[in-house]
């Protein structure tokens, strides 16, 4: 029996084998498995948004794409350390979360994909291995959090808004790595279970605009994320490629492993 239970959310699932890398499953299964659990949890927007001071939060009655992403690396994390702990959980999320792992601010906080996983890859929790798969040096100008200043109570702020402003003007000087949309199918077999897939988007001032973990469910690529259209957290109906495919405002893909 495996139990996880974060405040005062709790999941299990039988199973015969360990969360655990060191036991029968390797990191990517671990992933796969933890994400599992919370599988039918209602998707929830906005869960971080807060207009007071920046602080820690603890939600997992309800994602968005990221912050499941988030808990689930972050159990990763617990179990291959063998420390499955409330205390543990908090502080290996705070380190996937926050810059240097540390709160400081609004601006703190990884709010940009391509920025969190630069980051992450400095803390060694995952790695970029976009280029593995040929991935394409691409830089764009990132402005959409000021742009949809309103989006986003915390910038009413004006020191805030004005951080955030140098964030995006210095991540915009940088580039990012993507997998052309056209280019994966022929290359899907190298990505494993496990793997976070960030899917790069036409939006105006914006990198990536949804993120999930691969699953591979006999010969079929599917993706396992928590999803704004069906509600909850879920595994694709489609195959992988069908639901990339079937958004025009995808671009095409950056893949992380953890590490």
């Amino acid at each position: 029996m495996i139990i996880v239970k974060v405040n005062q959310c709790k999941a299990d699932t039988s199973s015969q084998k360990k969360l655990s890398p060191d036991g029968n499953l390797s990191y990517g299964d671990t992933i796969v498995e933890i994400g599992r659990l919370f599988i039918n949890v209602p998707y929830k927007a906005g869960t971080l948004e807060r207009p007071s001071k920046e602080k820690l939060i603890v939600n997992v009655s309800g994602f968005d794409c990221t912050t499941f992403v988030e808990t689930v690396l972050a159990l990763a994390r617990c179990a291959a350390a063998g420390k499955l702990s409330r205390s543990e959980f908090r502080r290996n999320l705070k380190l996937i979360r926050y810059r240097q792992g540390k709160i400081d601010g609004y601006s703190s906080r990884l709010h940009y994909f391509t920025d969190w996983l630069r980051d992450n890859e400095k803390k060694k929790t995952l790695k970029d291995v976009s280029r593995q798969f040929h991935a394409v040096a691409q830089r764009k100008k990132i402005n959409y959090m000021t742009l949809n200043r309103a989006s986003y109570p915390a910038l009413k702020n004006e020191f805030e808004f004005q951080k955030m402003r140098l964030i995006e003007k210095n991540f915009s000087r940088k580039v990012f790595y993507i997998i052309d949309k056209n280019k994966v199918n022929q290359q899907k077999k190298g990505i494993k279970n496990g793997d976070v897939i960030a899917f790069a988007t036409k939006d105006e001032g914006l990198d990536v605009a949804h993120v999930g973990f691969a699953i591979w469910q006999g010969k079929n690529l599917h993706l396992l994320h928590a999803s704004s259209k069906e509600g909850a957290v879920v595994i694709s109906s489609k195959t992988f490629i069908t639901y990339m495919k079937s958004n025009k405002k995808f671009t095409g893909i950056t893949i992380a492993r953890f590490s």
